[in-house]
């Protein structure tokens, strides 16, 4: 079993800063959240409590114990939420720390996800040989594809692979998923970034599915740890990805990622637009949270 979850909130949120589109409509207290808060840490129900909570919640009943909440240097507000002391605070008997995603000299933001789980790494050695979950911040993954990554214990690495016909989001914004290649074993082969639409088919699954990261993955720190440590820089986005370090990693050793297909959308909180449609998802779906 896998008891770790790490969860990447050292970004920016730069495109949540953006200005909103006319057809937005937002409270003056949701304008100044979404342009000065963590997008986990914007209130999203009646009781002011943020999206963070909700993950939290979800992996608490997938059966994780033990939370590393990567976030920027100025991690006031998380401490507020979740507990004053940098690691081992008790949040809802969830096991609570913080790792710090310190951007290097001469840059003006992190430098990738990949860089947030080797600095996580570094400031929790216990992580380098151990298995652990990561996932983002700002994506509220379900108690069943937390589940599945926590029990994979037949495998040392894997990720959900969704099927792209269930994500509930625009036609334009799929269009722009990397696709996923498996093997007839499940075993990641590669990831296609922009994809041609008039390709789609060669990357169908053995059940004719699209699959996608929604980059929800498991790893084996053991073997991971070197690839996030010596990951290269995207030429394009100029960070440290990791689905370039785990692309690697398969190169190095094939077979040593399964994907784990799964049908369900993904509630995802990436601009202010998303406020309102998040706030409703979250007043349907969880009448109240019982820890």
């Amino acid at each position: 079993m896998n008891d770790n979850l790490m969860i990447l909130a050292g970004g920016i949120s730069s495109r949540m800063k953006q200005q909103m589109d006319s057809d937005v409509s937002l409270s003056n207290e949701e304008k100044q959240q979404s342009n000065q808060r963590s997008k986990s840490l914007i209130s999203i129900d009646s009781n002011g409590r943020p999206l963070m909570d909700y993950l939290l919640y979800n992996a608490k009943k997938a059966g994780y114990k033990n939370i590393y909440i990567i976030t920027g240097e100025k991690n006031e507000l998380f401490k507020t939420f979740y507990g004053t002391q940098n690691n081992n605070n008790n949040f809802h008997d969830l096991n609570i720390s913080f790792a710090i995603q310190f951007i290097p000299k001469g840059r003006e933001k992190p430098f990738g996800t990949s860089d947030a789980v080797y600095q996580a790494c570094m400031q929790y050695p216990e992580l380098k040989t151990s298995k652990f979950t990561v996932c983002n911040s700002d994506n509220l993954y379900s108690v069943n594809a937390l589940r599945l990554l926590r029990e994979s214990s037949s495998v040392s690495n894997a990720l959900i692979s969704y099927d792209r016909e269930t994500l509930k989001f625009t036609e334009e914004r799929i269009a722009k998923f990397a696709l996923m290649l498996f093997d007839e074993n499940q075993y990641l082969v590669d990831i296609i970034e922009k994809p041609p639409l008039n390709q789609s088919h060669i990357f169908l699954d053995k059940k004719g599915k699209l699959r996608v990261s929604m980059n929800i993955f498991k790893f084996d720190g053991e073997l991971f740890f070197d690839y996030v440590k010596n990951c290269p820089i995207n030429p394009q986005r100029k960070e440290k990805e990791l689905p370039t370090a785990l692309l690697n990693m398969i190169q190095d050793h094939p077979n040593s990622v399964v994907g784990i297909p799964l049908s369900e959308h993904v509630p995802d909180l990436t601009s202010k637009q998303d406020i309102a449609i998040f706030k409703e998802y979250i007043k349907h779906s969880y009448a109240e949270l019982k820890w």
